[in-house]
């Protein structure tokens, strides 16, 4: 109950200085209004009882009204005098209406033949309303008027308190039903394959529209508060009374408005239906091509539901912009100045957005890749897990998620490795690496060890046959290149692995040493690169032998020194 103190002290504080405000008001004073033409008005208690348009000599019409009114005033103020002895005196060019010996209005010819009344006529309608002013200021006015007045201010002001104190009650305990229930589906909103919406979004939403709700009782009840409370008190219901002719004359407007916009409104309706059919109409369409049912010359099935996103785009596109000229103040300068500003924001900062857009519509028709395929993109190789109008994801064989916007891999070359899959009969996928070797090791020795390596790699086709290119002959080595089908682009990495095993494999096996393009070997002393387990069992290291220079002094055999290395 503690936290609900603050908004009642602040209920009691707006009676309060709502209160104190009156004497204020009633010191406000309407100013004179009116012109020569249609007259000046007469002004008691902040209305206007009739209009003076005639003058009388020099006296001005402004004059006269301005002298009537404080007339009225002394009397309302002295509260001995007899309204019923208020009378109309009748004489030869006026008429008067006085009480006791004092004058208040005299009417003349000129006001009589601008009122379009006889003049005695004129001067009892003025004379009874200004005994019913005058009886109706005087009682509201009243101790017992003002009592009353304040008694149902009183009243107001609990009625006020009592129903801040019920939605601050109503209000927590709906958002607790709200968050309570937050995990629960809402079934209405759901399809059996994809929820559309999910609860904790729609808890959210139904918590933000109760705070709204909340927020305009609140506003509405205090409007209504002071409205009544103004109306109560003879110095503020001209207040109370504005307040309340704002209030219906805003809902006259809006209900004016809403009856003029109807036939629009009954436009923009049938325009949203027919968008929708068409909307079904094209999900119902293009989900036939997807699953084979249509078909087209051209077009493929994985275009189906691009081309079916793309279709929604332009539908929507082509709806709003025929509903636009039926949409509520679409023709006033402000909504106009709006959409042209926001048209150009959209302008410059989507450029970037648009390049990544077209260049994924791009992508999509001419079937560059399709999710799931090997591809390598710039440097990055590896899998496609999305794609989407605005970027390509790629997981490389590290495991690690590459995001490059589609205007990028648009102008970059694309390699498909998974293209093979789609003939892989006819056109398998060419592995292919180079080992290099000297011009020592006969080229047809180095073709039948290099295709047995193939042939003894998984994933290594046999038919088509591997196949050797001698791609250079170089100053220091030959370029042996070994081209090999698979029918297995996801494993590249792993076969290539088992591929270089196994040509090391098979050239330790034939004696053959992979040499770097310009390593020079010392069989003197030094270690062959060979390993011991293919090596003959009686293998020894050779040691140095010492040759003269001179041809005249060495002998014609040279016996290998004692000081092996």
């Amino acid at each position: 109950m503690t936290k609900y103190w603050p908004k009642i002290i602040l209920a009691i504080l707006s009676v309060i200085v709502a209160i104190a405000i009156i004497p204020f008001l009633h010191a406000q004073e309407i100013p004179d209004s009116g012109d020569k033409i249609d007259g000046f008005p007469v002004i008691f208690a902040n209305e206007s009882l009739f209009v003076i348009q005639a003058d009388v000599g020099s006296f001005s019409s402004q004059e006269r009204a301005a002298t009537i009114s404080r007339r009225i005033e002394n009397i309302a103020a002295d509260s001995t005098l007899d309204l019923e002895s208020m009378t109309v005196e009748d004489g030869e060019d006026t008429t008067n209406i006085i009480v006791g010996s004092q004058i208040i209005v005299t009417v003349t010819e000129d006001d009589a033949k601008n009122a379009r009344q006889p003049r005695q006529q004129l001067a009892r309608n003025y004379l009874e309303l200004l005994k019913q002013t005058l009886r109706e200021y005087r009682e509201e006015r009243s101790v017992e008027y003002l009592i009353r007045a304040v008694v149902h201010t009183i009243a107001a002001t609990i009625f006020l308190i009592i129903t801040l104190f019920l939605i601050a009650r109503t209000i927590p305990w709906i958002s607790h039903a709200l968050k309570s229930n937050r995990e629960i589906r809402t079934s209405f909103l759901s399809i059996p394959v994809h929820e559309i919406f999910a609860s904790s979004w729609l808890t959210t939403i139904f918590m933000s529209l109760v705070k709204f709700i909340r927020l305009i009782l609140v506003i509405s009840i205090f409007y209504v508060y002071f409205t009544l409370v103004f109306g109560f008190f003879p110095w503020t219901q001209k207040l109370g009374e504005n307040l309340l002719n704002y209030f219906l004359a805003s809902v006259e407007l809006a209900i004016d408005a809403f009856v003029v916009y109807l036939p629009n409104l009954f436009v923009v309706i049938f325009i949203i239906i027919v968008t929708y059919y068409t909307i079904r109409f094209c999900k119902l369409f293009f989900s036939e091509i997807e699953i084979g049912d249509i078909s087209f010359p051209g077009f493929y099935r994985e275009w189906a539901q691009p081309t079916y996103k793309l279709s929604i785009i332009l539908i929507l596109a082509l709806a709003v912009v025929i509903a636009f000229p039926y949409l509520p103040g679409a023709g006033s300068p402000a909504f106009q100045g709006v959409s042209l500003f926001l048209g150009l924001l959209f302008s410059l900062g989507s450029t970037a957005a648009i390049a990544n857009i077209v260049g994924g519509v791009i992508l999509i028709y001419t079937r560059a890749f399709e999710v799931g395929d090997r591809v390598k993109i710039d440097d990055a190789i590896g899998d496609i897990v999305e794609k989407t109008l605005l970027v390509t994801r790629i997981r490389t064989t590290k495991n690690v998620v590459i995001t490059m916007p589609n205007s990028t891999v648009l102008s970059s070359n694309i390699v498909n490795f998974s293209s093979a899959l789609n003939d892989p009969k006819t056109h398998p996928l060419i592995l292919h690496t180079t080992i290099t070797l000297g011009y020592d090791v006969p080229w047809r020795k180095v073709h039948r060890i290099l295709l047995d390596a193939a042939l003894a790699t998984q994933n290594i086709l046999t038919d088509p046959a591997p196949f050797i290119l001698q791609t250079s002959l170089d100053d220091f080595y030959v370029s042996y290149e070994l081209n090999a089908y698979t029918d297995r682009p996801l494993m590249m990495a792993e076969i290539y692995s088992e591929l270089h095993k196994s040509i090391q494999d098979r050239c330790n096996e034939s004696d053959i040493e992979i040499l770097s393009p310009h390593y020079s070997a010392v069989r003197d002393g030094h270690q062959i690169t060979i390993p011991e387990n293919y090596l003959p069992k009686d293998y020894e290291i050779s040691g140095f032998r010492i040759q003269s220079l001179n041809p005249l002094t060495s002998s014609p055999q040279e016996k290998p020194s004692e000081n092996e290395d």
